[in-house]
């Protein structure tokens, strides 16, 4: 009843208002009389009308803005991805991507388009949103940096950063003695052109570097430190002198600059004596909380949005205030993690791809048209290759490092990335670099970054080495029957190391289980690794108390996580890898949903491998990608777990499909030894009996476990049965072999181990 009144009530009203604004706007027809009212466009047609009206929305400024972010989001993420894939810094596709959308090949090739996507006129906003992007970025490096290892490795990373900074600057002043009469601007003076040459020479990327070093898994070695507190004292040092350089380009003059350093000299002390004790206390009383609220947010962007406009003010441009903002945020790792959540997804993955666009519009490979401009780009890398690389190598020779060491740091050293760009876009933005110039230098930052990877690589194999990060243990492990586990959450872990404690349980003294988990890179931060990997190993660290187990635990960041899963299996020497069955991609079935397996489809992973030549395209393979790859690179006895909130391993159900699962015998021998676990064998098309080996392992175990082992002739499995059972251990063919047939046990199946010989 009650909605039936409703009804009438929304008829009455909606219907009553509907008349009354219609009969208005009859009688308003006649107060126009008199008033030379004028139809507009009142020749053209209903159509063309609304043609016109369409093209006025398309060219409408912010719809421009918003195809123009649109395009390069998906663009600037499709080429991040590509070059990740092929183990380099996403940074990199993501400059390739700017590049690609400018007029070195969109607008070479499709000059009407990139006309219409980038009209000059939009151009201002581009660079205005890219500029704030830039801002926030610049914050979120400052917050990465970790002051505290400055003051540890002060002293060889003092020598090594300088050495890396006044060797590539001495060169590129050298540079631009010989490029300067041909390619600085008109009117640009000497000491400006070869102050921005000197430093674009010697800038590193403290991200890149950063990230590099977290996915060699070196983060934690002691070159590892050495060379993040080298970079991070190169960010800091080259950040100064750029504030000088821009002060002097900005003066015209060396004294005259020196009011503007005197200003800038006062913010620094400003900021560090006064803004930060302040953001600090407010650090302090919002450290235990998860989440922070609006007033306090805002107190921090302000300060942020005011430091920027202070430095912007003076002529050291805002992101160094940006950076400075990020500096001085309160030492805790918490508080930074909520503000880098904040303000990261927004500046990284909308507004910075906007900044590579708007570079790459300015970069026109075109212009090095010639073999004379070609062998001058050839010749500009290969200065600051020499300056930062052999420089930065150089020094760290000098200081004990050995020769591999050295050649390390300084291959990590010669890094530009993102940081060279933000350099170039400043000296093309004050007037001091041409075009020509500018879009050599782009090119040579490209390179310098790109061939950091192929370096190390290099470096690693003539020094017969592979950075592999396997922990180091204790006593002789050549009699130890070493697990690792590979888990991504929690609760799989803990599922994972109860399986792997029901296997070695009473045989602690022989063998050991080394937990691990692989992050990506790109969801990292240099500044918290350790509070990260304690908040990671925690739940699994204490369940290893509540299970008595001793672990080893192994914490690594990577662009590549089921190759590096597979390669520390395959160097570390283990006995058996146990990894959880990752999220499935394909969801078009039951089975797909309950159990997270995939089959027939193709994605771009597969592409590439097909490419590639390492699998099929259309292999048939009743797993996800992620476990797909992992079972396909392991070279060792490898377990799948699909939990299903594993608890324990008291009833164990064993089904046999072939001879070849003769080996599944080892693991219920384990289970039974040392978890006094109860195995149900289910003899599929009596395998025990035709197969001698598999006849005999079993009656062994028969003998010695009577009532532990219990062998089933029933084909058939009853709902109540698997009910009972805590786990199904089954061999990788068998277990093809079972999705393949649709079997109704999958419904009722308990957690399953499935294994690979």
């Amino acid at each position: 009843m009650k909605n039936f009144k409703n009804t009438i009530f929304y008829i009455v009203v909606t219907g009553g208002f509907s008349v009354l604004i219609y009969l208005i706007l009859c009688q308003g027809k006649f107060l126009e009389a008199g008033r030379n009212i004028v139809a507009v466009n009142s020749n053209k047609t209903q159509w063309s009308e609304f043609l016109a009206s369409m093209v006025h929305n398309v060219q409408h400024p912010l719809a421009i803005l918003l195809a123009q972010i649109i395009t390069i989001i998906i663009v600037a993420r499709f080429f991040g991805w590509m070059f990740r894939k092929i183990g380099q810094p996403t940074v990199i596709g993501e400059i390739i991507a700017g590049i690609v959308l400018g007029p070195s090949l969109l607008g070479m090739y499709f000059p009407e388009f990139s006309a219409a996507l980038f009209p000059v006129a939009s151009l201002g906003n581009l660079q205005f949103l890219s500029q704030i992007g830039l801002i926030l970025f610049m914050f979120v490096i400052g917050m990465e940096l970790d002051l505290k290892v400055l003051k540890n490795k002060a002293n060889e990373a003092l020598v090594i950063s300088h050495a890396s900074i006044i060797i590539p600057f001495t060169l590129g002043i050298g540079l631009a003695y010989f490029v300067y009469h041909r390619f600085a601007p008109a009117g640009i003076e000497f000491l400006s052109f070869s102050l921005f040459m000197g430093i674009a020479m010697s800038i590193t990327a403290f991200p890149v570097l950063a990230r590099i070093v977290q996915e060699r898994g070196i983060h934690k070695t002691r070159i590892g430190t050495i060379v993040i507190t080298c970079a991070a004292t190169d960010d800091i040092t080259a950040w100064c002198i750029l504030a000088a350089v821009i002060a002097i380009v900005k003066a015209g003059s060396f004294v005259s600059s020196l009011y503007i350093i005197g200003l800038a000299f006062a913010y620094v002390l400003m900021m560090i004596f006064v803004v930060k004790p302040f953001l600090k206390r407010i650090g302090d009383l919002y450290s235990t909380k998860n989440k922070l609220n609006k007033p306090v947010v805002a107190i921090f962007f302000l300060t942020l949005i005011l430091s920027s406009y202070v430095t912007e003010i003076i002529g050291i441009h805002a992101l160094f205030g940006a950076f400075m903002t990020g500096a001085i945020m309160p030492d805790i790792a918490k508080f930074r993690a909520i503000f880098i959540n904040k303000v990261e997804d927004v500046s990284v993955i909308l507004l910075l791809p906007l900044f590579f666009v708007f570079t790459g519009l300015r970069t026109q490979i075109g212009l090095i048209n010639d073999p004379y401009l070609w062998k001058i780009t050839g010749f500009i890398i290969l200065v600051a290759v020499a300056g930062k690389f052999f420089g930065s190598a150089l020094a760290a020779k000098f200081v004990g490092q050995s020769w591999k060491d050295s050649l390390t740091i300084g291959a990590l050293m010669n890094t530009r990335g993102l940081m060279e760009l933000v350099v170039l876009n400043i000296g093309f933005d004050l007037g001091v670099l041409t075009s020509e110039i500018f879009t050599m230098m782009v090119i040579m930052a490209l390179v310098t970054t790109f061939m950091t990877g192929p370096a190390l690589d290099l470096i690693n194999y003539v020094f017969k080495s592979k950075d592999v990060y396997i922990p180091e243990e204790t006593g002789d492990n050549d009699r130890k029957y070493k697990i690792l586990i590979s888990f991504g959450n929690n609760e799989k872990g803990r599922s994972l190391l109860r399986l792997a404690n029901s296997l070695v349980k009473k045989q602690k003294e022989t063998s050991s289980v080394t937990a691990m988990h692989l992050s990506l890179s790109d969801e990292m931060h240099s500044y918290n690794l350790e509070e990260q990997e304690r908040k990671r190993f925690m739940p699994i660290l204490e369940e290893s108390k509540v299970l008595q187990q001793e672990i080893t635990t192994i914490f690594k960041a990577t662009v590549d996580i089921e190759t590096d899963i597979a390669d520390i299996a395959n160097q570390g020497d283990y006995d058996l890898l146990l990894v959880g069955l990752g999220k499935s991609i394909f969801e078009g079935t039951l089975l797909g949903k309950v159990l997270g397996f995939t089959t027939r489809i193709i994605n771009p992973d597969r592409l590439i491998d097909k490419f590639t030549g390492k699998e099929g395209l259309f292999e048939n393979s009743p797993f996800d990608e992620r476990t797909r790859q992992i079972i396909s690179k392991s070279k060792m006895p490898l377990g799948v777990l699909i939990d299903k909130e594993l608890q324990e391993v008291k009833n164990v159900f064993m089904p046999l499909f072939f001879s070849e699962d003769t080996f599944l015998m080892d693991y219920c021998q384990k289970l039974i030894y040392n978890n006094n676990s109860n195995i149900s064998v289910l003899d599929i098309n009596n395998m025990v009996k035709n197969n001698f080996v598999m006849e005999s392992a079993l009656h062994s175990l028969e003998e010695k476990y009577p009532d532990n082992i219990n062998v089933l002739q029933d084909r058939i499995m009853k709902k109540e049965f698997l009910a009972k059972q805590d786990l199904m251990i089954i061999s990788l063919e068998s277990w093809k072999k079972l999705v393949d047939s649709q079997s109704v046990w999958l419904s009722n199946v308990p957690s399953v181990l499935i294994l690979k010989p």
